[in-house]
């Protein structure tokens, strides 16, 4: 019987991995600043190992953000996290966290090449109006109004039409 990954270790490596490809650092580069093999960090960012806390507070440091970044956001991921602790085990694994093994992992949007390597190139623009029009741009080309991905109905959008 093949062991079932924990979803806060798939969690945490999921956030590493992000964070990692935000700063443009390699596997192998991010594994040589802790004394890892490039094996050991995909390990760590597929949640088949178990980062230490120690680890993880050198991670932390070499990446720039502090401790608590890698469990940002875990909340809505578990289900019911304050009973997922009680007695032995996690309960089912949530499908968001499913996305960081295997064939899902196409499906998470944040977990896309494409989408990383957009958001490194954007964070690296330093004029503020620049980023502004670029967003608004990237808003005004997507599929979605905002008012459907908000939940607003049809009124809501040709109010928004009307005023442009």
């Amino acid at each position: 019987m093949a062991q079932r990954k924990n979803p806060v270790d798939m969690y945490v490596g999921n956030r590493l991995r992000l964070r990692r490809t935000l700063n443009g650092m390699s596997q192998e580069r991010l594994g040589e600043a802790v004394g890892l093999t490039f094996q050991q960090i995909q390990k760590y960012e597929k949640g088949a190992n178990r980062i230490g806390a120690s680890r993880l507070y050198q991670f932390s440091q070499i990446l720039s953000v502090p401790p608590s970044f890698f469990f940002d956001g875990i909340a809505e991921h578990l289900q019911a996290p304050e009973e997922a602790f009680i007695g032995t085990g996690l309960k089912e694994v949530p499908q968001p966290l499913q996305q960081a093994n295997g064939e899902d992992a196409e499906r998470d949007p944040l977990s896309s090449r494409e989408t990383l390597e957009m958001m490194r190139a954007f964070n690296r623009i330093s004029d503020p109006s620049v980023r502004k029009r670029i967003f608004e741009l990237c808003k005004a080309v997507s599929d979605k109004e905002p008012e459907e991905e908000e939940g607003r109905g049809r009124r809501g959008r040709k109010r928004m039409v009307a005023r442009r």
